[in-house]
Formats: C-alpha cells, sequence, structure tokens
C-alpha cells in the first residue's frame, strides 16, 4: 500500500513478491481508477470480468458475491460536503492473497482501516478477510454520525410542527 501512488508507478514483480508467499497478503487501495489500471489488476489477480466492470462503472447496489475462491463486494460510502450529503462507493476484491478495494466518487480514506489492522496484529494473522471486515466496520461507523445529524435534524423538525399555535407560522 502505498499511498498517493498510480499503480503505474508502482511494479507488479513489486507486488508479486507478496502475494507468492505463503501466509502474506497485498492490499492495492484504488481511487476513481481508470478502465487501464483496473485491466491491469485483473489480469494479475484472475479477477471476474463482470465484477471489474461493477468497479469501474459504479452505482452499483451494495452486495457480496462469490467468484471461485474470492469474494466481491459492493458498499456505499456517504460523507458531508458543503452541507450536502453524498452517496459515493467502494468495491472490494478479497483472495487468499489479497484484497483489493476500488474507491470512486468519495474523498473518505481508508488509512484508520490501515491504522487498525497494523494495531491489531493477531487478528492480521486471518488474513485478508480481516481487512475485509475492517473496512466494512469503517464504513458502517461512518454512517452513526451522519445517522445522528438527521435525527437531530428531524427533532427540531418535529418540534416546529407539533408545537401547539406554530403549525401555521412553518408555512
Amino acid at each position: 500500500y502505498k499511498q498517493g501512488k498510480k499503480l503505474a508507478d508502482i511494479s507488479l514483480a513489486e507486488i508479486r513478491q507478496y502475494t507468492v508467499q505463503p501466509d502474506c497478503f497485498v492490499w492495492v487501495a484504488l481511487r476513481d481508477p481508470e478502465m487501464e489500471e483496473l485491466s491491469i489488476i485483473q489480469e494479475e489477480f484472475d479477477l471476474h470480468e463482470l465484477a471489474v466492470e461493477d468497479a469501474h462503472h459504479g452505482r452499483q447496489r451494495p452486495k457480496i458475491e462469490e467468484y471461485g475462491e474470492s469474494l466481491f463486494a459492493v458498499m456505499h460510502l456517504l460523507e458531508e460536503v458543503d452541507e450536502e450529503l453524498r452517496v459515493g462507493e467502494v468495491a472490494v476484491f478479497v483472495g487468499k492473497n489479497y484484497v483489493l478495494s476500488v474507491r470512486n466518487d468519495s474523498q473518505q480514506d481508508f488509512l484508520g482501516v490501515r491504522t487498525r489492522c497494523e494495531r491489531e496484529p493477531h487478528l492480521l494473522t486471518q488474513g485478508a478477510g480481516f481487512v475485509l471486515y475492517a473496512l466494512m466496520d469503517a464504513v458502517v461507523d461512518r454512517y452513526f454520525p451522519i445517522v445522528e445529524a438527521l435525527e437531530s435534524e428531524l427533532e427540531i423538525i418535529e418540534e416546529r410542527i407539533f408545537t401547539k399555535g406554530v403549525a401555521q407560522s412553518n408555512m
């Protein structure tokens, strides 16, 4: 994982040196990748063509699909930008020795997930599955502040609507 680098800047040989080792895996994190980058990854990790298309085009429903010995998951990312709620997406490919995350339309990064995984080496020994779990956990945790803000806003609206004698002034 090398933050801020394009896939072209990282040699596949560098990635391969880890994927061929037993009890080792790599996490390649891409942000708004071009199809060319996804094609390179598809070939290197033998990813299913339909899953790669889904990761590239985005706008998928949240899901988990199994392709042979690998998993493909899609999660929606919520974030507030300039007081507007935006929906991004992360597609994650998981195999025995790799995790490939493809983030689209989102400013949120997953450096906190990496830090968490490094802080919990006993769980990291579970391999790529733990990274998928930690990614999913981070996505869900990011929903809570947004839900709490929406609940607060709804409570204010309810109070305005149901306060006796104030309903007409709210129109």
